[in-house]
């Protein structure tokens, strides 16, 4: 007797767009001109990392800058594995698709009339936008939300959480998907289909990324056989909120573009002993420094500041984070801030060429998913969401000219997991998944976290390749949430213990220096090949002439 999963019958749009965050909406928004566009998003309408990104968007369009600054301060951050040209198109079509967004309804905040910018960490120049203080995804989200919902060729379809990819040889042809409000798994075919599901900063202990961040897109692209970029570089964000009890909550780095200080818990002032720029180096040396710092006064945190600060300033600058802090008894304008750092950005993801394409035909790959090359070894602070505005419309432009009239029927499931079941009274209705993934998340915090060595990266390798997750009789989110966890998680730390140099977020006691290789390489692995290491992408994409926003 089998267990069968139920199943819809198939649905065909022209575009399919997985994940409803920065780069998912506009890359519907662009879609929306050559046909019909189904989006669908594992959580509530606005769940996504966007929603949750505080300190703002950097783009070129204050009077003291120019393209060519942001442009070196990315690269400079990136610890030379930035891939230039995809930076150029980045600060390029920054200012064009954000005075797009301001059209559409976006407020940033302003001083009277004119743009209010702040600095962050590594930037040259006071380049960052934000929106009412500190929430700017979500009103970037809102802005996005409000014109997708005006167009009638879009179709938005929350708690629809991507199983896996439906596939016919090497092209995508759609998704499957778990409906979670009718139980079924249902099938939906495309013309072409965009990965735009976040990142995957579940995979570890201690992250500020919400619980929807997986790596879905990438644990289904990987079963799919499409290939995998510098997954070993995972950026941790310096400032988490660091209270018995409370989520780890996010501490923008303007906090620090306004002034604020990290203190040890002997309350020193350390950050100008590691770095000249200070609380303002790059985030893998400001993590580092903390790691450092909190090693040697053996203690679990350190301080962040802002009594120094117009307490007033504070409070209408960072109304959010303000609110939140006063939730756990802390106000920061008055009080000292426990905090360390947190899993925060993955700079790897599934390979694309600049236009967003992978090297499966039919897939595309925008956001914190997608490995561009525009972030290279360590993310320059805010240019997370202007990759999502640039690339999602940068994919979807491409993704237009793939539209076909033929009428695909069924893929096949590259998935490991098995849609029936072959004996239901020995499987749980719903596996407990979490003695895994407790395992997964500490064996991740613990040996493949902000200072790696051999050692440790070999046994979180051989530790990971042993677990294994019971297997459900019936479809769960839970479930394939937790697989995509395990397989995300084996990646990483494959290919943190492949990559023998220190470079960016990717720091190993036993290699502390960069390697020699010039020019420097960027890793790539896939389910079907070895991991291995090239200056540019493996047949990755169309190699297209590039489409321009203007």
């Amino acid at each position: 007797m089998m267990a069968l999963m139920q199943r819809s019958k198939n649905h065909k749009v022209d575009f399919l767009v997985l994940g409803s965050g920065i780069a998912g909406v506009r890359a519907a928004i662009e879609l929306a001109r050559a046909g019909h566009v189904l989006m669908l998003n594992k959580g509530a309408l606005y769940e996504s990392s966007t929603e949750y990104a505080q300190g703002g968007i950097a783009v070129v369009l204050g009077e003291d800058d120019e393209v060519s600054l942001h442009l070196h301060d990315t690269l400079q951050a990136g610890d030379g594995l930035c891939r230039e040209e995809a930076v150029r198109i980045l600060v390029e079509e920054g200012p064009h698709l954000i005075q797009e967004l301001i059209e559409w309804g976006m407020k940033f905040d302003r001083n009277g009339t004119k743009l209010a910018f702040t600095r962050e960490g590594a930037h040259s120049r006071s380049r960052v936008l934000h929106a009412h203080g500190d929430s700017t995804g979500r009103e970037i989200l809102r802005a996005l939300m409000a014109k997708a919902k005006s167009l009638h060729t879009i179709q938005i379809q929350p708690y629809a959480f991507a199983v896996d990819l439906l596939a016919e040889g090497r092209r995508v042809v759609g998704t499957e998907y778990l409906d979670e409000k009718t139980g079924m798994v249902n099938q939906v075919v495309a013309s072409a289909v965009l990965l735009a599901t976040g990142g995957m900063g579940q995979v570890y202990k201690e992250t500020t990324n919400p619980a929807v961040a997986t790596g879905d897109g990438v644990a289904i692209a990987w079963r799919a056989g499409a290939t995998l970029s510098d997954m070993e570089f995972v950026q941790f964000h310096p400032t988490a909120l660091y209270v018995q009890g409370a989520p780890r909550f996010l501490l923008s780095e303007a906090l620090r573009g306004e002034g604020a200080q990290l203190r040890n818990i002997d309350l020193e002032r350390f950050m100008p002993r590691y770095h000249e720029a200070a609380e303002l180096a790059p985030r893998d040396i400001v993590s580092r420094a903390m790691v450092m710092e909190m090693h040697r006064c053996k203690s679990e945190f350190v301080y962040l500041d802002l009594t120094g600060l117009d307490a007033e300033h504070v409070k209408k600058r960072f109304p959010r984070i303000y609110s939140t802090c006063l939730e756990y008894n802390l106000d920061i304008t008055a009080d000292l801030m426990p905090v360390r750092p947190a899993a925060h950005y993955a700079m790897g993801g599934v390979a694309t060429d600049l236009d967003g394409s992978t090297d499966l035909a039919g897939l595309f790959a925008a956001g914190e998913v997608a490995a561009t090359g525009v972030h290279g070894a360590n993310r320059l602070a805010s240019n997370s969401l202007l990759e999502g505005l640039v690339y999602g419309a940068q994919a979807a432009r491409a993704m237009s000219g793939q539209k076909t009239t033929s009428a695909v029927v069924r893929g096949e499931n590259p998935s490991q997991m098995p849609l029936t079941v072959s004996n239901p009274d020995e499987t749980k209705a719903v596996p407990d998944v979490e003695p895994i993934l407790c395992t997964v998340r500490n064996l991740l915090w613990e040996k493949v976290g902000i200072i790696r060595s051999g050692k440790d990266l070999s046994e979180a390798v051989k530790r990971l390749d042993s677990l294994t997750l019971p297997t459900p009789a019936s479809p769960s989110r839970p479930y394939y949430e937790a697989l995509n966890i395990l397989e995300v998680a084996r990646v990483i730390a494959r290919s943190a213990l492949a990559r023998e140099e220190s470079r960016g977020a990717h720091y190993r006691t036993d290699y502390p220096l960069k390697g020699e290789t010039t020019p420097p390489r960027h890793s790539f692995v896939s389910r079907d090949t070895a991991l291995q290491f090239s200056p540019d992408p493996p047949r990755v994409g169309s190699a297209a002439p590039r489409a321009s926003g203007r």
